[in-house]
């Protein structure tokens, strides 16, 4: 294939993502809460897979909401449909995101691969909201400017220096709902 009929079979591409993003943000309007009281913070992700993968997980977590910083368009296809479903939350800038949880009495994690601190030792309370970076510029704001933000890790034994945000994400979701009595999916007591 030419480079050009490849540009414009990437343009085709973008313009569809961006009919499905505007079809489903509008619906995502009447999306209900999560059952769980977690929330999830995108700051500045890639919009072509990991947010819609991340959405897709959040589905099935039951994550309250999800806030997405610096982030005005994504491909929605890779949620399966559960940007329809997962409230989302947009802003301009971290300041916003971070104040407007602060408010509503939210502890926020952030998620740094070169931290000590591992994610299954921290007792997360009930109000987490929790922050990935740029899969790969990482962090848009400087911590020091938010010093209440705790770092966590996930603990990995490999070469790899990071897990893939959508992966990431995933993990931090299980574990939220493992320190928090897992229900089952019916409401029985596991």
């Amino acid at each position: 294939m030419g480079l050009r009929k490849l540009r414009r079979k990437l343009h085709q591409q973008r313009i569809a993502a961006q009919k499905r993003f505007r079809r489903q943000k509008n619906a995502n309007r009447l999306a209900a809460p999560g059952v769980h009281s977690f929330i999830l913070v995108l700051d500045n992700l890639k919009p072509a897979f990991n947010v819609g993968k991340i959405f897709r997980s959040a589905d099935a977590f039951g994550a309250r909401e999800i806030h997405l910083v610096g982030i005005d368009f994504f491909d929605p296809a890779p949620s399966m449909g559960s940007f329809k479903w997962v409230p989302a939350r947009f802003h301009e800038n971290f300041a916003s995101v971070h104040h407007a949880l602060r408010l509503r009495g939210y502890t926020l994690f952030s998620l740094e691969p070169r931290n000590d601190r591992p994610l299954h030792a921290h007792r997360l309370p009930p109000r987490s909201a929790f922050i990935f970076g740029h899969e790969e510029y990482g962090l848009s704001f400087d911590r020091q400017d938010y010093p209440d933000i705790q770092p966590l890790c996930i603990p990995q034994f490999g070469q790899v220096e990071s897990l893939n945000v959508s992966n990431a994400a995933t993990v931090v979701m299980w574990e939220f709902l493992r320190q928090h009595h897992l229900p089952s999916p019916s409401g029985a007591a596991p």
